[in-house]
Protein backbone atom coordinates (compact mmCIF):
# COMPACT_ATOMS: atom_id res chain seq x y z
CA UNK A 1 0.00 0.00 0.00
CA UNK A 2 1.10 3.53 -0.61
CA UNK A 3 2.01 5.93 2.24
CA UNK A 4 -1.11 8.00 1.65
CA UNK A 5 -3.38 4.90 1.84
CA UNK A 6 -1.83 3.93 5.17
CA UNK A 7 -2.64 7.38 6.57
CA UNK A 8 -6.23 7.07 5.25
CA UNK A 9 -6.68 3.72 7.01
CA UNK A 10 -5.16 5.17 10.21
CA UNK A 11 -7.65 8.02 10.19
CA UNK A 12 -10.61 5.66 9.60
CA UNK A 13 -9.41 3.37 12.39
CA UNK A 14 -9.23 6.28 14.82
CA UNK A 15 -12.69 7.41 13.77
CA UNK A 16 -14.61 4.09 13.34
CA UNK A 17 -12.42 1.45 14.94
CA UNK A 18 -11.69 -1.97 13.36
CA UNK A 19 -14.86 -2.02 11.17
CA UNK A 20 -13.59 1.09 9.43
CA UNK A 21 -10.74 -0.88 7.84
CA UNK A 22 -13.20 -2.87 5.69
CA UNK A 23 -13.98 -1.57 2.21
CA UNK A 24 -16.90 0.84 2.18
CA UNK A 25 -18.14 -0.90 -1.01
CA UNK A 26 -18.58 -4.25 0.70
CA UNK A 27 -22.02 -5.62 -0.20
CA UNK A 28 -22.50 -3.02 -2.94
CA UNK A 29 -22.82 -3.92 -6.67
CA UNK A 30 -19.56 -3.86 -8.63
CA UNK A 31 -18.95 -1.00 -11.00
CA UNK A 32 -17.85 -3.58 -13.64
CA UNK A 33 -20.93 -5.75 -13.35
CA UNK A 34 -22.73 -6.86 -16.50
CA UNK A 35 -25.87 -4.93 -17.32
CA UNK A 36 -29.03 -6.50 -15.96
CA UNK A 37 -30.65 -6.24 -19.41
CA UNK A 38 -27.91 -8.50 -20.85
CA UNK A 39 -28.51 -11.06 -18.11
CA UNK A 40 -32.26 -11.04 -18.72
CA UNK A 41 -31.83 -11.39 -22.50
CA UNK A 42 -29.29 -14.23 -22.16
CA UNK A 43 -31.54 -16.22 -19.84
CA UNK A 44 -34.52 -15.59 -22.12
CA UNK A 45 -32.64 -16.97 -25.13
CA UNK A 46 -31.47 -20.00 -23.16
CA UNK A 47 -34.99 -20.69 -21.96
CA UNK A 48 -36.30 -20.34 -25.52
CA UNK A 49 -33.64 -22.11 -27.62
CA UNK A 50 -31.09 -23.82 -25.36
CA UNK A 51 -33.10 -25.15 -22.45
CA UNK A 52 -31.16 -28.44 -22.26
CA UNK A 53 -27.74 -26.97 -23.13
CA UNK A 54 -24.89 -26.92 -20.63
CA UNK A 55 -23.24 -23.59 -19.70
CA UNK A 56 -20.19 -24.15 -21.95
CA UNK A 57 -22.19 -24.97 -25.08
CA UNK A 58 -24.81 -22.32 -24.29
CA UNK A 59 -22.08 -19.66 -23.99
CA UNK A 60 -20.67 -20.73 -27.37
CA UNK A 61 -24.08 -20.48 -29.06
CA UNK A 62 -24.91 -17.11 -27.49
CA UNK A 63 -21.66 -15.68 -28.86
CA UNK A 64 -21.95 -17.43 -32.23
CA UNK A 65 -25.63 -16.84 -33.01
CA UNK A 66 -26.65 -13.82 -30.90
CA UNK A 67 -23.38 -11.87 -30.42
CA UNK A 68 -23.67 -12.02 -26.63
CA UNK A 69 -20.18 -12.69 -25.27
CA UNK A 70 -20.23 -14.14 -21.76
CA UNK A 71 -17.82 -16.35 -19.86
CA UNK A 72 -19.05 -19.87 -19.22
CA UNK A 73 -18.62 -19.46 -15.43
CA UNK A 74 -20.73 -16.31 -15.37
CA UNK A 75 -23.37 -18.10 -17.40
CA UNK A 76 -23.10 -21.16 -15.15
CA UNK A 77 -23.90 -19.01 -12.08
CA UNK A 78 -26.81 -17.30 -13.82
CA UNK A 79 -28.28 -20.60 -15.05
CA UNK A 80 -27.89 -22.15 -11.61
CA UNK A 81 -29.69 -19.23 -9.96
CA UNK A 82 -32.47 -19.43 -12.58
CA UNK A 83 -32.86 -23.19 -12.13
CA UNK A 84 -31.62 -23.97 -15.66
CA UNK A 85 -28.51 -25.89 -14.56
CA UNK A 86 -27.49 -28.05 -11.62
CA UNK A 87 -23.92 -27.94 -10.30
CA UNK A 88 -21.82 -31.08 -9.97
CA UNK A 89 -22.40 -31.21 -6.23
CA UNK A 90 -26.15 -31.06 -6.83
CA UNK A 91 -25.99 -34.07 -9.14
CA UNK A 92 -25.32 -37.66 -8.23
CA UNK A 93 -21.60 -38.34 -8.00
CA UNK A 94 -20.15 -40.78 -10.55
CA UNK A 95 -16.97 -42.78 -10.14
CA UNK A 96 -14.56 -43.44 -13.00
CA UNK A 97 -11.45 -45.56 -12.73
CA UNK A 98 -8.50 -43.59 -14.12
CA UNK A 99 -6.25 -45.03 -16.80
CA UNK A 100 -3.31 -43.50 -18.60
CA UNK A 101 -3.80 -42.64 -22.24
CA UNK A 102 -1.82 -44.51 -24.87
CA UNK A 103 1.32 -42.80 -26.09
CA UNK A 104 0.79 -42.63 -29.87
CA UNK A 105 -1.93 -41.63 -32.31
CA UNK A 106 -3.24 -44.76 -34.00
CA UNK A 107 -2.00 -47.12 -31.28
CA UNK A 108 -5.48 -47.90 -29.90
CA UNK A 109 -8.81 -46.85 -31.43
CA UNK A 110 -11.90 -47.30 -29.27
CA UNK A 111 -15.04 -48.18 -31.25
CA UNK A 112 -18.67 -48.41 -30.22
CA UNK A 113 -22.19 -47.95 -31.54
CA UNK A 114 -24.76 -45.71 -29.88
CA UNK A 115 -28.45 -46.27 -30.63
CA UNK A 116 -30.36 -43.08 -29.86
CA UNK A 117 -33.14 -40.81 -31.08
CA UNK A 118 -30.58 -38.64 -32.88
CA UNK A 119 -33.19 -36.59 -34.78
CA UNK A 120 -35.49 -36.05 -31.77
CA UNK A 121 -38.50 -37.52 -33.53
CA UNK A 122 -37.93 -35.67 -36.82
CA UNK A 123 -36.61 -38.91 -38.34
CA UNK A 124 -36.31 -42.60 -37.44
CA UNK A 125 -34.07 -43.81 -34.63
CA UNK A 126 -30.68 -45.05 -35.76
CA UNK A 127 -27.20 -45.90 -34.49
CA UNK A 128 -24.04 -43.81 -34.58
CA UNK A 129 -20.76 -45.70 -35.02
CA UNK A 130 -17.97 -43.88 -33.17
CA UNK A 131 -14.21 -44.33 -33.67
CA UNK A 132 -12.11 -42.32 -31.17
CA UNK A 133 -8.35 -42.33 -30.61
CA UNK A 134 -7.30 -43.29 -27.08
CA UNK A 135 -4.11 -41.19 -27.03
CA UNK A 136 -5.56 -37.88 -28.18
CA UNK A 137 -9.35 -38.12 -27.77
CA UNK A 138 -9.72 -37.25 -31.46
CA UNK A 139 -12.85 -38.37 -33.26
CA UNK A 140 -11.48 -40.41 -36.15
CA UNK A 141 -14.74 -41.57 -37.74
CA UNK A 142 -18.48 -41.07 -37.25
CA UNK A 143 -21.15 -42.77 -39.33
CA UNK A 144 -24.91 -43.06 -38.94
CA UNK A 145 -26.38 -46.49 -39.74
CA UNK A 146 -29.78 -48.14 -39.43
CA UNK A 147 -28.39 -50.47 -36.78
CA UNK A 148 -25.11 -51.67 -35.31
CA UNK A 149 -24.32 -54.50 -37.74
CA UNK A 150 -21.29 -56.08 -39.38
CA UNK A 151 -22.10 -54.43 -42.74
CA UNK A 152 -22.40 -51.02 -41.05
CA UNK A 153 -18.99 -51.49 -39.41
CA UNK A 154 -17.57 -52.56 -42.77
CA UNK A 155 -18.69 -49.24 -44.29
CA UNK A 156 -17.35 -47.23 -41.34
CA UNK A 157 -14.05 -49.15 -41.38
CA UNK A 158 -13.61 -48.49 -45.10
CA UNK A 159 -13.97 -44.74 -44.54
CA UNK A 160 -11.52 -44.89 -41.64
CA UNK A 161 -8.87 -46.85 -43.56
CA UNK A 162 -9.10 -44.66 -46.65
CA UNK A 163 -8.68 -41.50 -44.57
CA UNK A 164 -6.20 -42.51 -41.86
CA UNK A 165 -4.66 -45.89 -42.73
CA UNK A 166 -4.37 -49.03 -40.59
CA UNK A 167 -4.13 -48.55 -36.78
CA UNK A 168 -2.43 -51.00 -34.44
CA UNK A 169 -5.59 -52.19 -32.65
CA UNK A 170 -9.29 -51.54 -32.13
CA UNK A 171 -10.83 -51.64 -28.64
CA UNK A 172 -14.48 -52.73 -28.54
CA UNK A 173 -17.14 -54.31 -26.33
CA UNK A 174 -18.16 -57.99 -26.43
CA UNK A 175 -20.77 -57.58 -29.14
CA UNK A 176 -21.10 -60.63 -31.40
CA UNK A 177 -19.79 -58.51 -34.29
CA UNK A 178 -16.36 -58.48 -32.64
CA UNK A 179 -16.29 -61.66 -30.56
CA UNK A 180 -17.37 -65.23 -31.26
CA UNK A 181 -20.03 -66.26 -28.76
CA UNK A 182 -19.85 -69.43 -26.68
CA UNK A 183 -22.33 -71.32 -28.85
CA UNK A 184 -20.13 -70.80 -31.94
CA UNK A 185 -16.72 -71.53 -30.40
CA UNK A 186 -16.82 -75.22 -31.23
CA UNK A 187 -16.75 -74.62 -34.99
CA UNK A 188 -14.84 -72.34 -37.30
CA UNK A 189 -11.58 -70.47 -36.74
CA UNK A 190 -12.82 -68.44 -33.76
CA UNK A 191 -13.12 -65.21 -35.78
CA UNK A 192 -16.17 -63.17 -36.64
CA UNK A 193 -16.55 -61.66 -40.09
CA UNK A 194 -15.29 -58.32 -38.79
CA UNK A 195 -12.42 -60.05 -36.97
CA UNK A 196 -11.49 -61.94 -40.15
CA UNK A 197 -11.32 -58.68 -42.10
CA UNK A 198 -9.11 -57.07 -39.43
CA UNK A 199 -6.81 -60.11 -39.35
CA UNK A 200 -6.35 -59.85 -43.12
CA UNK A 201 -5.46 -56.17 -42.66
CA UNK A 202 -3.03 -57.03 -39.81
CA UNK A 203 -5.10 -55.11 -37.22
CA UNK A 204 -5.79 -56.50 -33.75
CA UNK A 205 -9.22 -56.45 -32.12
CA UNK A 206 -9.35 -56.27 -28.29
CA UNK A 207 -12.63 -56.77 -26.43
CA UNK A 208 -13.03 -54.83 -23.17
CA UNK A 209 -14.26 -56.70 -20.11
CA UNK A 210 -16.52 -53.82 -19.02
CA UNK A 211 -17.92 -50.56 -20.33
CA UNK A 212 -15.75 -48.64 -17.84
CA UNK A 213 -12.63 -50.08 -19.47
CA UNK A 214 -13.43 -48.23 -22.69
CA UNK A 215 -14.73 -45.17 -20.90
CA UNK A 216 -13.33 -42.72 -23.43
CA UNK A 217 -15.74 -43.78 -26.17
CA UNK A 218 -18.58 -44.27 -23.67
CA UNK A 219 -18.20 -40.70 -22.39
CA UNK A 220 -17.89 -39.47 -25.98
CA UNK A 221 -21.20 -41.17 -26.79
CA UNK A 222 -22.91 -39.31 -23.97
CA UNK A 223 -21.43 -35.98 -25.07
CA UNK A 224 -22.39 -36.66 -28.69
CA UNK A 225 -25.96 -37.43 -27.63
CA UNK A 226 -25.99 -33.93 -26.17
CA UNK A 227 -23.91 -31.79 -28.54
CA UNK A 228 -24.40 -33.54 -31.88
CA UNK A 229 -28.17 -33.80 -31.40
CA UNK A 230 -28.42 -30.08 -30.77
CA UNK A 231 -26.06 -29.14 -33.59
CA UNK A 232 -28.19 -31.16 -36.03
CA UNK A 233 -31.33 -29.55 -34.61
CA UNK A 234 -29.90 -26.09 -35.27
CA UNK A 235 -28.76 -27.15 -38.76
CA UNK A 236 -32.22 -28.56 -39.61
CA UNK A 237 -30.97 -32.12 -40.24
CA UNK A 238 -33.70 -34.79 -40.18
CA UNK A 239 -32.28 -37.93 -41.84
CA UNK A 240 -29.17 -40.11 -41.96
CA UNK A 241 -28.04 -38.96 -45.41
CA UNK A 242 -27.87 -35.31 -44.35
CA UNK A 243 -26.38 -36.30 -40.99
CA UNK A 244 -23.53 -38.26 -42.60
CA UNK A 245 -22.82 -35.29 -44.86
CA UNK A 246 -22.71 -33.01 -41.78
CA UNK A 247 -20.40 -35.32 -39.79
CA UNK A 248 -16.99 -34.18 -41.23
CA UNK A 249 -17.75 -30.57 -40.31
CA UNK A 250 -18.72 -31.59 -36.78
CA UNK A 251 -15.59 -33.77 -36.37
CA UNK A 252 -13.35 -30.82 -37.27
CA UNK A 253 -15.07 -28.60 -34.67
CA UNK A 254 -14.92 -31.34 -32.00
CA UNK A 255 -11.24 -32.12 -32.55
CA UNK A 256 -10.26 -28.45 -32.56
CA UNK A 257 -11.92 -28.03 -29.17
CA UNK A 258 -11.42 -31.30 -27.31
CA UNK A 259 -8.50 -33.22 -28.85
CA UNK A 260 -5.21 -33.28 -26.95
CA UNK A 261 -1.68 -33.79 -28.31
CA UNK A 262 -0.30 -37.30 -27.97
CA UNK A 263 2.54 -37.90 -25.52
CA UNK A 264 4.63 -39.16 -28.44
CA UNK A 265 4.24 -37.29 -31.76
CA UNK A 266 4.82 -40.40 -33.91
CA UNK A 267 1.72 -41.54 -35.81
CA UNK A 268 1.46 -45.35 -35.77
CA UNK A 269 -1.05 -45.58 -38.61
CA UNK A 270 0.21 -47.71 -41.50
CA UNK A 271 -0.64 -47.24 -45.16
CA UNK A 272 -2.78 -49.79 -46.94
CA UNK A 273 -0.76 -52.42 -48.80
CA UNK A 274 -1.11 -53.01 -52.53
CA UNK A 275 -2.57 -56.43 -51.73
CA UNK A 276 -5.30 -54.97 -49.48
CA UNK A 277 -8.43 -55.04 -51.65
CA UNK A 278 -11.07 -53.44 -49.43
CA UNK A 279 -13.89 -54.66 -51.69
CA UNK A 280 -12.89 -58.29 -51.12
CA UNK A 281 -11.94 -57.90 -47.45
CA UNK A 282 -14.87 -55.85 -46.14
CA UNK A 283 -17.65 -58.27 -47.00
CA UNK A 284 -19.40 -61.28 -45.50
CA UNK A 285 -17.58 -64.45 -46.63
CA UNK A 286 -19.28 -67.83 -46.17
CA UNK A 287 -18.08 -71.29 -47.16
CA UNK A 288 -20.55 -73.56 -48.96
CA UNK A 289 -20.38 -76.92 -50.72
CA UNK A 290 -21.30 -76.91 -54.42
CA UNK A 291 -23.53 -79.81 -55.43
CA UNK A 292 -22.89 -82.08 -58.40
CA UNK A 293 -25.63 -80.15 -60.22
CA UNK A 294 -23.62 -76.93 -59.85
CA UNK A 295 -25.97 -75.46 -57.24
CA UNK A 296 -24.95 -73.52 -54.11
CA UNK A 297 -27.42 -72.96 -51.27
CA UNK A 298 -27.04 -69.60 -49.51
CA UNK A 299 -29.40 -67.50 -47.38
CA UNK A 300 -32.61 -69.23 -48.55
CA UNK A 301 -31.50 -68.94 -52.17
CA UNK A 302 -30.24 -71.35 -54.79
CA UNK A 303 -27.26 -69.98 -56.69
CA UNK A 304 -27.14 -71.88 -59.97
CA UNK A 305 -23.61 -71.74 -61.39
CA UNK A 306 -23.31 -71.44 -65.16
CA UNK A 307 -22.12 -74.66 -66.72
CA UNK A 308 -18.48 -74.32 -67.77
CA UNK A 309 -15.26 -76.27 -67.46
CA UNK A 310 -14.16 -74.35 -64.35
CA UNK A 311 -17.52 -74.90 -62.63
CA UNK A 312 -17.36 -78.65 -63.37
CA UNK A 313 -13.95 -78.80 -61.67
CA UNK A 314 -15.43 -77.07 -58.60
CA UNK A 315 -18.45 -79.41 -58.37
CA UNK A 316 -18.56 -81.18 -55.02
CA UNK A 317 -15.91 -78.89 -53.49
CA UNK A 318 -15.99 -76.02 -51.04
CA UNK A 319 -16.56 -72.62 -52.55
CA UNK A 320 -16.90 -69.16 -50.97
CA UNK A 321 -19.89 -66.81 -51.22
CA UNK A 322 -19.05 -63.12 -50.87
CA UNK A 323 -21.93 -60.97 -49.62
CA UNK A 324 -21.14 -57.26 -50.07
CA UNK A 325 -22.63 -54.37 -48.04
CA UNK A 326 -24.35 -52.98 -51.16
CA UNK A 327 -26.27 -56.27 -51.66
CA UNK A 328 -24.10 -57.83 -54.38
CA UNK A 329 -23.19 -61.52 -54.23
CA UNK A 330 -20.19 -63.27 -55.75
CA UNK A 331 -19.30 -66.95 -55.81
CA UNK A 332 -15.54 -67.67 -55.69
CA UNK A 333 -13.65 -70.91 -56.12
CA UNK A 334 -9.94 -70.62 -55.36
CA UNK A 335 -10.36 -66.81 -55.54
CA UNK A 336 -11.83 -67.05 -59.05
CA UNK A 337 -15.36 -65.64 -59.49
CA UNK A 338 -17.94 -67.95 -61.06
CA UNK A 339 -20.97 -66.60 -63.00
CA UNK A 340 -24.36 -67.63 -61.59
CA UNK A 341 -28.07 -66.87 -61.42
CA UNK A 342 -30.09 -66.74 -58.19
CA UNK A 343 -33.37 -68.48 -57.42
CA UNK A 344 -35.18 -67.41 -54.25
CA UNK A 345 -36.46 -70.31 -52.16
CA UNK A 346 -38.21 -68.24 -49.47
CA UNK A 347 -38.97 -64.55 -49.93
CA UNK A 348 -40.12 -63.59 -46.48
CA UNK A 349 -38.78 -63.03 -42.97
CA UNK A 350 -38.52 -66.16 -40.85
CA UNK A 351 -40.62 -65.53 -37.69
CA UNK A 352 -38.38 -67.85 -35.69
CA UNK A 353 -35.14 -66.15 -36.72
CA UNK A 354 -32.91 -65.04 -33.88
CA UNK A 355 -32.46 -61.25 -34.02
CA UNK A 356 -29.82 -59.45 -32.02
CA UNK A 357 -31.21 -56.76 -29.70
CA UNK A 358 -29.24 -53.98 -31.39
CA UNK A 359 -30.74 -54.92 -34.78
CA UNK A 360 -34.31 -55.27 -33.54
CA UNK A 361 -35.42 -51.85 -34.85
CA UNK A 362 -34.04 -52.61 -38.32
CA UNK A 363 -35.67 -56.06 -38.37
CA UNK A 364 -39.07 -54.72 -37.28
CA UNK A 365 -38.96 -51.95 -39.90
CA UNK A 366 -38.20 -54.51 -42.59
CA UNK A 367 -40.97 -56.83 -41.37
CA UNK A 368 -43.48 -53.97 -41.36
CA UNK A 369 -42.57 -52.97 -44.92
CA UNK A 370 -42.80 -56.57 -46.12
CA UNK A 371 -46.19 -57.08 -44.44
CA UNK A 372 -47.54 -53.90 -46.05
CA UNK A 373 -46.27 -55.05 -49.44
CA UNK A 374 -47.80 -58.54 -49.09
CA UNK A 375 -51.13 -57.36 -47.61
CA UNK A 376 -53.79 -58.57 -50.10
CA UNK A 377 -56.73 -56.45 -51.14
CA UNK A 378 -59.99 -57.92 -49.77
CA UNK A 379 -62.21 -58.84 -52.74
CA UNK A 380 -65.97 -58.49 -52.60
CA UNK A 381 -66.88 -62.16 -52.19
CA UNK A 382 -70.42 -63.52 -51.78
CA UNK A 383 -70.90 -66.37 -49.31
CA UNK A 384 -68.28 -68.30 -47.35
CA UNK A 385 -65.06 -69.51 -48.92
CA UNK A 386 -64.11 -73.19 -49.02
CA UNK A 387 -60.71 -73.35 -50.60
CA UNK A 388 -60.26 -76.99 -49.59
CA UNK A 389 -63.49 -78.13 -51.26
CA UNK A 390 -63.96 -79.15 -54.88
CA UNK A 391 -65.13 -76.64 -57.44
CA UNK A 392 -68.92 -76.44 -57.74
CA UNK A 393 -69.93 -77.63 -54.26
CA UNK A 394 -70.99 -74.12 -53.17
CA UNK A 395 -72.21 -72.96 -56.59
CA UNK A 396 -75.95 -73.22 -55.85
CA UNK A 397 -75.64 -71.31 -52.59
CA UNK A 398 -73.44 -68.65 -54.20
CA UNK A 399 -75.97 -68.10 -57.01
CA UNK A 400 -78.73 -67.74 -54.45
CA UNK A 401 -76.87 -65.00 -52.57
CA UNK A 402 -76.09 -63.23 -55.85
CA UNK A 403 -79.76 -63.12 -56.85
CA UNK A 404 -80.77 -61.82 -53.39
CA UNK A 405 -78.17 -59.03 -53.69
CA UNK A 406 -79.49 -57.99 -57.13
CA UNK A 407 -83.11 -57.82 -55.90
CA UNK A 408 -81.98 -55.71 -52.95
Amino acid sequence: MSRRQVFRLKSRYELLGAPGLASQKRGQPSNNRICEAVRTEALRLIELHYRDFGPTLAAEKLAERHQIALSRETLRAWMNQAGLWATRSQRKARLHQPRYRRQHLGELIQIDGSEHDWFEGRGPKCSLLVFIDDATGRLMQLMFAVSESAFAYFDALRGYLEQHGRPIAFYSDKHSIFRVTGADKRAGDGLTQFGRALQSLNIEIICANSSQAKGRVERANKTLQDRLVKEMRLAGINDMTAANAFVPQFIAIWNARFAKPAANPNDLHRCLRDSDSLDLLLCWRSKRRMTANLVVHYNRMQLVIEDCELARHAAGQDIEVLDFPDGRLEVHWRNIPLPYRAIDKLQRVDPAAIVDNKRLSEALSYIQAEQARREPLKPDRIGPQRSHQKTGIMKARTDKFAQMKKRA
